[in-house]
Parts: C-alpha cells; sequence; structure tokens
C-alpha cells in the first residue's frame, strides 16, 4: 500500500500521545517525591488528564470538523508538544497540573485526527487495518513506552520523559509537514447537533459496547499485577515477563482485529473476540499456580481484549459515515470514562468483596457489551431486509 509508512508515522504519534497518559502511573511514586505531594494527590493527574481527555475531545473535534485534516494535526500536535514542553519546565505540582490538563486537550485531538486520516489514506478495504495500526501505536505505549519512561526516570529524572516527548513530536511535526497531503475534513456538525448524535439509538448502542468491553476490561487489568501475585501465584521475579507477555499479545491482537474486520466483518470479529475475553478472563480466577496455564490465559486474553479495539474505531466510523471523526472522538470520550468507571468498579470490589472478584465483575461487563453487539448486529439485518423488500 502506497500510504503504509505514512500510517505508521502516525501510530508513532499514538504512541507518543499515550506515553504521555501512562506514564504517570509508572513513575506516580517519582513525581510524588519530587513535588512534595502524596501518592493520591499525585494520582489525581491521571483522573484530571481522562475528564480532560473525555469531555473536551468531542467538543474539540465538533469546532475543527470543516478544518483540514492536516492543518488540525499540525495544530493539536504543536498544543500537544507545547504542554510537554511546559511539564518538563515548569516547576510545582499547581503547573504541572496545568500542564496536563493542556496535554489533554491536544492528546485528544492528535488520536481522534490520526485515526481520521489514517482511514481516509487507506483503500476502502483496508481501513479497518489502517485504524488497528494506529490503535496499535498506542496500545504500544502501554508496553514499550511506559517501561522506557520508567528507566528515562531512574536515569536523568522524571522531567525528561516529557523533554524527551516534546522533542519527538516536533520531529513528527515537521515529518508530517512534508508528508501528509492535504485531507479533507467533515461536514460541520455544531456542537448540538453532535450531541444529539447520543440520542440515535444506534450510536448510543455503539457507544455503550465501547463502555462495558473496555470497563470490564479495565475492572480486571487495573488490578492485574497484584492479582498475579496473589491469586495466581505468579512469583515477582516473573511479573514483569508476565506483563511484558500480555502486552506482546495485544499488539498481535489489535493488528489481527483489524485483519479480520476487512476480511470477516465486524459483528464476527466482535463477537469472537468478546467471547473468547470472557472465557480467558474466567479461566483466570480458575487456573492458578501454574506458571505455563497462566501465561496461556494471558496471552489469550489479552489477544482477544484488544482485537475489540481496532474493529469498534470502525465501526462506530461506519456508523455515521458523514460524521466520522465526531463518532471517533466520542469512542475516545468513552473509552476514557470506561477506564476511569473500570478502575474505580474494581477498586470497590477489592475493597468490598475481594481481589479475585474482579475477573467475574470484568467478565459480565464484557458479556454485557457482547449481547449489545447482538442486538446491534439483529437491528441492523432487519432494517436492510426491510430495505430490501421495499417496492
Amino acid at each position: 500500500m502506497l500510504n503504509a509508512w505514512k500510517i505508521y508515522m502516525l501510530a508513532i504519534i499514538s504512541f507518543l500521545v499515550g506515553t504521555s497518559e501512562f506514564i504517570i502511573s509508572g513513575i506516580l511514586d517519582k513525581i510524588a517525591d519530587s513535588l512534595g505531594v502524596t501518592l493520591a494527590a499525585a494520582g489525581q493527574l491521571i483522573t484530571i488528564f481522562s475528564l480532560v481527555y473525555a469531555i473536551g475531545t468531542p467538543i474539540l473535534m465538533a469546532l475543527t470538523a470543516s478544518l483540514d485534516r492536516r492543518k488540525l494535526m499540525l495544530y493539536s500536535l504543536g498544543l500537544f508538544v507545547v504542554a510537554n514542553l511546559l511539564a518538563f519546565l515548569l516547576p510545582g505540582f499547581g503547573p504541572f497540573l496545568f500542564a496536563r490538563i493542556i496535554m489533554a486537550l491536544g492528546a485528544g485531538l492528535v488520536v481522534v485526527t490520526a485515526l481520521n486520516i489514517a482511514a481516509k489514506l487507506a483503500p476502502p478495504d483496508k481501513q479497518a487495518s489502517s485504524i488497528a495500526t494506529v490503535v496499535m501505536g498506542f496500545t504500544a505505549s502501554l508496553i514499550i513506552g511506559v517501561p522506557l519512561g520508567r528507566i528515562m526516570t531512574d536515569a536523568f529524572g522524571w522531567k525528561s520523559v516529557f523533554g524527551g516527548i516534546a522533542l519527538f513530536g516536533l520531529i513528527a511535526m515537521i515529518v508530517l509537514f512534508f508528508t501528509i497531503p492535504p485531507t479533507k475534513g467533515d461536514k460541520p456538525v455544531p456542537l448540538l447537533r453532535q450531541l444529539a448524535l447520543l440520542k440515535k439509538r444506534k450510536v448510543a448502542l455503539g457507544l455503550s459496547i465501547t463502555f462495558f468491553w473496555l470497563g470490564g476490561y479495565s475492572i480486571a487489568y487495573t488490578y492485574l499485577s497484584p492479582y498475579l501475585l496473589s491469586v495466581s501465584g505468579i512469583s515477582d521475579s516473573l511479573l514483569s515477563t508476565a506483563l511484558l507477555i500480555f502486552g506482546i499479545a495485544s499488539l498481535i491482537g489489535s493488528k489481527f482485529g483489524g485483519y479480520s474486520t476487512d476480511r470477516w466483518g465486524v459483528s464476527f470479529t466482535l463477537i469472537g473476540g468478546m467471547a473468547l475475553h470472557i472465557v480467558m478472563i474466567i479461566m483466570l480466577s480458575i487456573v492458578t499456580n501454574s506458571l505455563m496455564g497462566v501465561l496461556t490465559i494471558l496471552t489469550l486474553w489479552s489477544f482477544a481484549a484488544w482485537s475489540s479495539g481496532p474493529t469498534q474505531q470502525y465501526h462506530l466510523a461506519t456508523l455515521e459515515p458523514e460524521s466520522s471523526g465526531v463518532m471517533l472522538g466520542l469512542n475516545q470520550s468513552m473509552m476514557q470514562l470506561a477506564m476511569a468507571a473500570g478502575a474505580g468498579i474494581g477498586g470497590v470490589a477489592v475493597e468490598q468483596v475481594s481481589l479475585a472478584s474482579i475477573t467475574w465483575i470484568g467478565a459480565t461487563g464484557v458479556a454485557i457489551a457482547m449481547v449489545i453487539v447482538l442486538v446491534l448486529s439483529s437491528s441492523s439485518s432487519s432494517s436492510k431486509i426491510a430495505q430490501s423488500i421495499k417496492p
């Protein structure tokens, strides 16, 4: 594919954005010590980022809907670079919190615009695969970006991470300026009409799939490390290996999800992936004190969970083709809210029930998502049949 390398460039940018979001959890103790705040206070940096990202992204996407995608990408990436530079230069907790707010606004625009451009650069039969590649870059930040950020923090201090992201972001802006062609934006969608999309049954159901799928996943994933140590019986020395395998499987699953969607369609990929997701997350609670058994389940769980990512992005973009940018923005917001809700519900479950309960509660969330997929798929099929028999 002629534009393949451009799409991989967008995936690298998605990787930078993902690293800027997820790195906080990897260096939380260093930030708290450096800024003289508690871990709980430092943890609010994650909450604030997710909320600003969730609320700000659809609003900004609506306001910039008609803007050329290339220009929007450069502007939003520029905002993201400035925010990381502020995080690197400004002292104190308050200024860093301010930088994180600006960073979240830029990050949401960058990711949604990258997904939008990737879909437009790809031929019709490769759109899902192209979206999967960009999603894969975001996913890779969990596996590669966070560990690298921890290494940089140990060597040069935690602020160096944001300085490095700003530098690479600036380089990416220069490359994009010379390589990405002007790309027409969507038809302008006023903010009220954007919110009105939520009144449409298929849109509301489509977004609820994201909420329950990723929320169910997050309930278990947020507490995966203590779960593996306390319930699964993985030794502390093997934990990093288990998490690395989990991460690699998520990359493969993300790529496979795009391929499967192009080859067999949205419904088959989502239902198949979620069914395997549910089975594996339940199996994790059954198989304990068997290293190979637990690693096999982790691999299949991660593969299944992330095979749904690009498929769901593509699915939502096709529900309202004239408002694909808005739909992708709403989905990004829903993903952030789902992760926040999953972490919160998981925390309550650990405190009020037990650590072992998170797999069953998480599986319930994914099961609800799968039922919604079936309902939406059935509704879509009935609509097509009705249209085909019209005189």
